[in-house]
């Protein structure tokens, strides 16, 4: 069931009834081809969550019509605000992993949310100091024995969130696993698609089949923290190349973090925590193979564990922080997600693996931290059975803000290297 019909109530807000808009359009039926208001404001509020890729009975493949819908809508022209401040977010953390004080008191000023549309209620995700790919090549050198695994550094785990990089790190290396990170500025191009810049993500896949072509070849697994990046190499890859032998492998070799753990690492056992979890599943995880590996997993380190069902958190990647979605995201998130969440004991962890959906828990004023799989696993090997119930906070940026002129300067940095880096990408 569609996350917003759930909240509006609205016959165009369903699977069916964004389908039937399209193909009203497409048969020239008093809708104009690739420019009407009525499939606008339809598919504006389509979360492109693929809940009815899994859930519906025909399996009706809204994100991906949403997707081409939107290219050929903006072929030629300029797209809303968001589109380019979320969409090309790898860019931008680019820029802003080089002076991430600066773009941290860049993003959170007001002047910037109005410009990039995003609702002033929304707190923008801050930089981390160091990030994932950096703490990696600073550490000592390991030569693990056990069987080569590649960690897939997307952007959230790699610039946001290196902390959830860092326990999946540890803990695949805890499991016998010989970690690498990818070479070189690699995208999984999700953003993209919500925006429909097509083009740009296939030429960022191209660039992923280029860089991963010899360990796909010789069978190295690759795994992935953010739910949505698996979804990407699991799905949207072999629609644009279900022919390609390397997409396939890609497709084929790809696992989330608890289903590798899970089914591949054998003779492991996980360090003990005696707790409650609440486990809230990300849609894109649902749809690509399901949580039932992180509750296996949860339960195995003796966790007592509850699953939500409580469908989508509301967040969708950058769509929830957008102005014109801000009152709709909340109410998903409101429907079960956030009282389970404010109901939940002190000492009862809330897993996501998703950033979306552990930015929508932490930003909705339940007052809790929800953490990964990854750093639930880091919890119990670092504190114990009966450790903490909270997990350490990130520690704040070390490097100074700057003044004035170094803020202006950032804005116009990142900007500029955002349009530089999607020119190159095209070429």
């Amino acid at each position: 069931m569609c996350p917003s019909f759930m909240v509006t109530r609205e016959e165009m807000h369903t699977t069916r009834g964004r389908a039937h808009l399209l193909w009203e359009m497409l048969n020239g039926e008093e809708l104009s081809l690739w420019h009407d208001e009525a499939v606008d404001e339809a598919l504006d509020l389509c979360l492109s969550c693929k809940g009815c890729t899994n859930d519906c009975p025909v399996s009706v493949d809204m994100p991906t019509l949403k997707a081409e819908y939107l290219s050929h809508r903006y072929k030629g022209r300029l797209r809303p605000r968001p589109a380019y401040a979320f969409g090309l977010i790898d860019q931008a953390a680019r820029v802003a992993s080089k002076i991430p004080g600066v773009a941290n008191a860049v993003a959170g000023a007001a002047l910037f949310k109005r410009a990039a549309g995003i609702h002033p209620r929304r707190k923008v995700p801050e930089f981390a100091p160091v990030t994932l790919k950096q703490w990696f090549e600073r550490r000592p050198l390991r030569h693990g024995g056990g069987k080569r695994v590649i960690l897939w550094a997307d952007t959230f785990s790699n610039y946001l969130e290196p902390e959830v990089g860092i326990a999946a790190v540890q803990a695949l290396e805890d499991a016998g696993f010989h970690v690498v990170l990818p070479h070189g500025h690699l995208f999984c191009g999700r953003p993209l698609y919500d925006y429909g810049m097509l083009d740009l993500a296939e030429a960022y896949l191209r660039k992923v089949l280029s860089a991963l072509s010899d360990e796909l070849r010789s069978g190295t697994p690759v795994v992935g923290v953010e739910p949505s990046c698996v979804a990407v190499f699991k799905d949207e890859l072999l629609k644009l190349w279900p022919m390609n032998r390397d997409a396939k492998r890609l497709a084929e070799q790809t696992h989330h973090f608890a289903d590798f753990l899970v089914t591949c690492a054998d003779g492991w056992e996980p360090p003990e925590l005696h707790r409650k979890a609440l486990l809230h599943g990300h849609c894109h995880q649902e749809a690509t193979g399901g949580t039932g590996p992180d509750t296996k997993l949860l339960e195995r380190m003796g966790l007592e564990v509850e699953g939500l069902d409580a469908g989508c958190c509301g967040m969708a990647g950058g769509w929830g922080y957008e102005e014109g979605h801000y009152d709709v995201s909340i109410a998903c998130a409101e429907r079960a997600l956030l009282p389970k969440v404010r109901q939940a004991a002190p000492d009862t962890l809330i897993v996501a693996d998703g950033f979306s959906c552990r930015s929508q828990i932490e930003q909705a004023q339940t007052g809790r931290r929800a953490l990964h799989a990854a750093q639930v696993l880091a919890l119990a090997r670092d504190h114990g059975p009966d450790g903490p119930g909270s997990y350490p906070e990130r520690a704040a940026p070390d490097r100074p803000a700057g003044n004035r002129h170094l803020l202006r300067t950032a804005v116009v940095a990142a900007g500029a290297a955002a349009l530089a880096g999607a020119i190159a990408i095209r070429k």
